[in-house]
């Protein structure tokens, strides 16, 4: 089902100024780019601190959390669909977060807006599992998904994936080990597990409330 269009999206998105940067070749209005830019992260954040990423932020919970808890370390949060990026971005501002910027757009354009090999992790939390077999290119854990954050992860840096669907983390696991990269610290039960540090998204909330487990790795190539 198609989300409904929030009122007054285009004063909220022009609200928060510098924090969204629009990478899908589409600007606030949905008039396409012609041009695609590398950033200059230093600039972006005034400062060289590490920079992490997380792809489907949400409505930002995860990311304003993270950022809150690291703040030596820059975020970027990649959303597509700008009436729930713009949820995200005003929940920054209104924490006063200086180490968050948020991309509107889809991971397959990452590769012509984040420099090489500047990337300390990636998270991946709650994926959409797209379950039809003749979607399965659409999963951000697809092996084509996977080149790309091969480019952007520095020397083994980690992708953290977080999720409640058994097959789609099922087919995450046979992606990573098919292209090489090695996993560790897998949890087929996250919150009956004893990992430390883990912060609830809105969706994993939601999940773990009717009792499904949530499942969870880490992989980075050697």
């Amino acid at each position: 089902m198609r989300m409904r269009r929030k009122k007054h999206l285009e004063e909220r998105l022009a609200e928060c100024g510098d924090m969204i940067i629009y990478m899908d070749r589409e600007d606030r209005n949905y008039q396409v780019k012609d041009t695609k830019d590398i950033l200059d992260l230093t600039a972006l954040f005034g400062n060289d601190r590490p920079v992490e990423l997380e792809i489907g932020c949400g409505k930002g919970q995860f990311i304003c959390e993270l950022a809150q808890r690291c703040p030596d370390v820059n975020f970027l949060a990649v959303e597509k669909a700008s009436n729930v990026i713009v949820d995200a971005a005003d929940k920054a501002i209104a924490l006063g977060l200086k180490n968050v910027r948020f991309l509107r757009g889809g991971a397959e354009y990452l590769e012509s807006y984040i420099p090489a090999g500047c990337i300390g992790r990636i998270y991946l939390n709650f994926s959409c599992p797209f379950p039809k077999k003749s979607y399965a290119s659409h999963r951000l854990t697809h092996r084509r998904f996977l080149e790309i954050y091969s480019v952007l992860l520095k020397p083994h840096a980690e992708i953290h994936q977080k999720t409640d669907n058994r097959n789609f983390f099922e087919f995450s696991l046979e992606e990573f080990s098919d292209c090489g990269w090695t996993m560790k610290n897998i949890s087929l039960d996250l919150h009956a597990s004893d990992f430390e540090g883990n912060i609830v998204t809105e969706y994993e909330k939601r999940f773990s409330e009717q009792g499904f487990p949530i499942y969870r790795l880490e992989a980075y190539r050697k």
